[in-house]
């Protein structure tokens, strides 16, 4: 893995700046750029209606770009293409039949998209039990275990918290609510762009994930739906691209992904998160993964040479992901966002991250934390210029 050469890809970097807010969203490689503008530049055309050739070209452009998503997470079912991970969970929440009594299983340790849509259910009748995370993001299983009853339609979990950047056994949790015939839903946003995902093994009935998280344009998403699941699910929105045929007393149903994709998509999109999955793919998960650890690993140690620094998050480094949270003790997250921006031209994200609750009641931070968030464009040397000026705020804290 050639890191510079990896930087080369990416035209923002040579702006200057330092970006350490992929949890938020990722940088975009050349070739997914060169493959939307590609697209506007000669092929903007629909797709799946017309019978003449570009729209043929691009029709089979963007059923291709579905498969190469299905390839990256070994998947067997249906891939939808979606415009994030929150419109891929709400499918399910609407598209699934909700009774009176059904119970929801899902955590403490949740982005609010894995979280307000099912909490929304409540006021149809649906209960919605939460299982507090330990103050590292691990799960109690046997807690969770305990939970999952015969009354529980689903169980939605985050594979990778966003804050604390830890790992879920999801594969795990998976067989445990298959034991009670539950539902598994897993947000995938944060894992998929950091870590080998495998769905057959991990057997969910849905997982969802945001393209502009891993490498993919703004405005792309992704929802896997196992086959023998597809059929529990109504789509949220019918229209255009929902029928193959149409009379006063007859609606025939289009069948496969289409059904979940109504109205033109976005065929850019589609088109360069398939691209972005192609970057992803040469390079290969497992290098990324390794260059990953290695930052993480050089961060977190400098960090702990911080007295006033408290760092979130798991020990062990094989159940963490791309994330590092702290604090510095008398100086507010903003402000340690604030003067990272201001002093060396560094992003960082601070706050709550979309997680109240886990900042509230488990990390007891009412003001939230400040994230660094690694990709695969990082650097030691730009983690050793963030130490150099967060050693000037602890000094003056």
């Amino acid at each position: 893995m050639d890191i510079e050469e990896i930087r080369n890809d990416f035209p923002q970097l040579s702006q200057g700046f330092i970006y350490f807010d992929s949890g938020s969203t990722s940088l975009k490689p050349r070739s997914v750029i060169n493959k939307m503008k590609e697209y506007y530049d000669t092929s903007s055309v629909s797709i799946g209606r017309g019978l003449h050739s570009p729209s043929t070209i691009v029709t089979n452009a963007y059923e291709k770009a579905h498969e190469k998503v299905r390839a990256f997470f070994s998947a067997n079912g249906d891939i939808i293409f979606t415009k994030n991970c929150t419109e891929a969970i709400n499918i399910v929440a609407h598209g699934l039949t909700w009774n009176k009594g059904d119970k929801i299983v899902t955590t403490y340790l949740e982005h609010n998209s894995n979280l307000l849509p099912w909490l929304n259910l409540i006021s149809s009748g649906v209960k919605v039990e939460l299982i507090k995370c330990r103050a590292d993001g691990t799960i109690n299983l046997n807690e969770l275990k305990g939970a999952i009853d015969e009354n529980t339609r689903l169980v939605a979990i985050a594979h990778t918290s966003n804050v604390l950047g830890s790992i879920v056994p999801v594969e795990d949790i998976t067989k445990m609510a298959k034991e009670k015939n539950a539902l598994v839903l897993i947000d995938g946003a944060q894992a998929a762009p950091h870590l080998k995902v495998d769905l057959k093994a991990i057997g969910c009935d849905f997982y969802a994930a945001s393209g502009h998280k891993m490498l993919g344009p703004s405005g792309t998403g992704v929802l896997f739906i196992r086959d023998c699941t597809v059929e529990k699910l109504k789509p949220m929105i019918i229209g255009g691209g929902s029928a193959t045929d149409l009379t006063l007393d007859k609606i025939t149903y289009t069948t496969g992904y289409s059904i979940f994709e109504a109205g033109t998509p976005n065929i850019a999109g589609g088109i360069g998160l398939g691209a972005a999955v192609d970057y992803l793919t040469d390079i290969g998960m497992d290098q990324i993964r390794k260059h990953e650890l290695e930052l993480i690993g050089y961060l977190i140690d400098k960090l702990r040479t911080f007295d006033k620094v408290k760092i979130y998050g798991p020990d062990d480094m094989n159940i963490r992901s791309g994330v590092v949270s702290f604090t510095i003790k008398g100086v507010p997250a903003h402000r340690i966002a604030i003067i990272l921006d201001d002093l060396g031209k560094i992003a960082i994200r601070s706050g709550f991250h979309c997680a109240f609750l886990l900042n509230r009641y488990i990390l007891k931070e009412p003001d939230g934390t400040a994230r660094v968030s690694l990709y695969l464009y990082n650097t030691l040397q730009e983690v050793d210029i963030l130490i150099d000026i967060l050693k000037d705020i602890v000094k003056n804290a």
